[in-house]
């Protein structure tokens, strides 16, 4: 009686799962994708329960630690006291919570960051935890970014929109009195943020990010507003992704690739502006760094071939003093306790999900706070990133990382679906791959993930060369990809597909045209389809900075060759199956983008399924709508890119 009970039980409980899982959430249009087979949702539901922890710093008089993970629909702050206890939920809201930070030396309140629908123009909140009350802080429609705490917790520095929705100046509040926020900086474009606060409270370091080749520092009197810049002249742009004043103020220790090709650490005097390196010379990026509490420290994180190393410096003459065992993956989101005896930070592999961890300094001891649930799966058996390396069409090296499927359990040569990332100037590095884990253990597929010509991370140069007239040669870097394939012994280069979001949404539907003849399909995740449209269409504050990478549609010859190059002006070329998967309130690439080559492509007959969220953006954020959106991915493949081909 008592199995029986059990069984019915768990007859019940996969039934609920399965309808759960298979169920349309009522904010999505569906055109032209079937319904997914219950028994698929079934099979797929363990790899759509995946969690990530993300560390976003430490109580300032207690070890104890804030991080972001997600226990429904939206990640949400959450609070854990000790290494692997018990993660207590601070916010309960149905949008994401995108980031959190804890306040300076009190501890008293988490400064947190929040949108609505998808669409970016982000909201500052103050949480209280002697209420557990959450207090808007910001105008609730303008676009707020990158706070910055003074080090004694009195003052929020912040970049807005509010003057014009255009431009990002600057401005000072005290979050226990926001309506006297002020601005202490009127600027003009959309690249502008504080990089750090001076110890005394009385300057910023002021980032005007113009490219990702292109920022230029200024010291700012908080009180005055008035700018220095930390510059001798503008004929020699570098980049800078960090900048920190030391604890006396008379310097700051700066990430820079202008002694070379790699974002390396130097130190910056700011009455002379000189500029030099510290330590030796790495042929990475060091992309993340932390100052440690009395100033003799530095912690770094180095992009070492994609994957992240975490280091400790002394902060004078850069040598290291400790190179924790952290296991191999991606590391960030780096900070020191008040006390600086510990260093906490995020880590992600091919074979974890993304979890919140911290190393003692004085004994080198890593430390794991927690540990993301993995639908049950064991995750140990995931499949690894093997480094590829391949020679373009022009002679250039270009490399990306495959995931095989075990061999084992699915022998032959395998279908490939190549999986493009965005940015353009950003990276696919060996993290984990989530519910991507189910094409490659239960489907088969191996999934490439290449790195062509302006990706990040391997020099200033090779960014550059996708840039304005150049933009196809990154298309072509894909053909070189494809020819490698087919020469795997493992891989069938007769069933390969392309899939990918924002910029790689583009690649994917540039790849269409330009290698349509040897690809099955596409899944286009919102994607420029034209980039004159594009460039009209996205919002005002990010066109300028978006004109320098693609180029200047205000220039005749560039106009003509952006239209030339889209993909929409080029449909007829498109004779494969796609899939477009967009969110209506996407700031970045806007629904007509997704909306005109649904179109085109049905005018002429093809092949189009489309998924639309009316209460998301850049990407789908809830978990409804993205377990929806994976389903329906996975149909699409099967029908369209498992199935060998025919021999007549």
């Amino acid at each position: 009686m008592f199995n029986r009970h059990i069984a019915v039980a768990a007859a019940v409980l996969t039934h609920a799962l399965q309808s759960l899982v298979a169920a349309t959430p009522e904010n999505l249009v569906v055109e032209g994708i079937p319904p997914a087979p219950p028994a698929l949702a079934a099979d797929v539901s363990r790899y759509l329960e995946f969690r990530t922890a993300s560390f976003l710093g430490w109580h300032p008089e207690e070890r104890s630690m804030l991080i972001s993970t997600r226990f429904a629909d939206t990640p949400q702050l959450h609070w854990v006291g000790r290494p692997g206890g018990a993660r207590r939920q601070l916010t309960f809201s149905p949008e994401p919570v995108r980031g959190g930070s804890i306040r300076p030396k009190t501890g008293e309140s988490i400064l947190y960051v929040q949108d609505s629908g998808g669409g970016e123009f982000f909201q500052y909140y103050r949480y209280d935890f002697k209420d557990g009350r959450s207090t808007l802080l910001t105008d609730g429609k303008s676009r707020h970014t990158g706070g910055r705490w003074s080090h004694d917790g009195r003052w929020l520095a912040y970049a807005s929109t509010l003057r014009n929705g255009k431009d990002t100046d600057l401005y000072v509040m005290n979050p226990d009195e926001p309506q006297k926020a002020r601005r202490v900086m009127q600027v003009q474009g959309g690249g502008w943020g504080v990089m750090d606060w001076s110890h005394d409270g009385k300057q910023w370091i002021v980032g005007e990010r113009v490219s990702i080749n292109e920022t230029w520092l200024h010291l700012v009197d908080v009180a005055t507003g008035a700018s220095k810049p930390l510059f001798k002249s503008k004929e020699r742009p570098a980049s800078f992704g960090a900048a920190l004043f030391s604890l006396d103020g008379r310097q700051a220790y700066v990430t820079s690739d202008a002694s070379g090709e790699f974002q390396a650490l130097h130190r910056l005097d700011l009455s002379t502006l000189s500029l030099q390196p510290i330590g030796v010379s790495i042929p990475w990026d060091v992309e993340e760094i932390a100052l440690s509490p009395n100033g003799k420290q530095l912690a770094v994180v180095i992009n070492e071939h994609g994957a992240g190393t975490l280091r400790i410096l002394d902060s004078k003459s850069g040598m290291e003093t400790l190179r924790p065992a952290v296991p191999s993956g991606l590391v960030s989101g780096l900070e020191w306790t008040e006390d600086g005896r510990e260093l906490g930070f995020t880590l992600a592999s091919a074979r974890s999900p993304s979890d919140a961890y911290s190393v003692k300094v004085r004994t080198g001891e890593v430390v794991r706070w927690t540990e993301s649930e993995t639908g049950g799966l064991d995750a140990s058996r995931f499949a690894e990133a093997e480094l590829v390396k391949v020679r373009s069409f022009d002679g250039l090296e270009i490399s990306g990382f495959i995931y095989r499927p075990d061999p084992r359990k699915h022998p032959g040569r395998r279908p490939v679906l190549m999986v493009i990332h965005g940015g353009p100037e950003s990276q696919t590095r060996p993290g984990f791959t989530g519910r991507n884990n189910y094409l490659i253990d239960e489907l088969g597929i191996a999934i490439l993930a290449p790195n062509v010509r302006g990706s990040s991370g391997y020099g200033k140069t090779f960014l550059t060369l996708d840039n304005g007239f150049k933009r196809e040669d990154s298309v072509r870097d894909i053909g070189s990809f494809l020819d490698w394939v087919s020469t795997d012994a493992g891989l069938d280069g007769s069933r390969v597909a392309v899939m990918g979001g924002s910029y790689g949404g583009y690649m994917t539907l540039a790849s269409l045209v330009m290698h349509g003849e040897r690809l099955r399909c596409g899944v286009d995740i919102v994607g420029i389809s034209s980039f004159l449209t594009f460039l009209k269409n996205t919002q005002d504050y990010r066109r300028d900075l978006r004109r320098v990478e693609y180029g200047d549609e205000r220039d005749p010859k560039m106009a003509e060759f952006l239209q030339r190059i889209s993909p929409l002006t080029q449909v007829d070329k498109m004779r494969k199956p796609l899939l477009v998967v967009q969110g209506k309130n996407d700031p970045r690439v806007p629904l007509t983008e997704a909306e005109q080559m649904v179109a085109a492509l049905r005018a002429q007959g093809g092949d189009v399924w489309y998924l639309m969220a009316k209460d998301e953006g850049h990407g789908f954020a809830k978990k409804k709508n993205a377990d929806f959106q994976f389903l329906s991915t996975i149909q699409f493949l099967q029908k369209h890119l498992l199935p060998t081909p025919r021999v007549d």
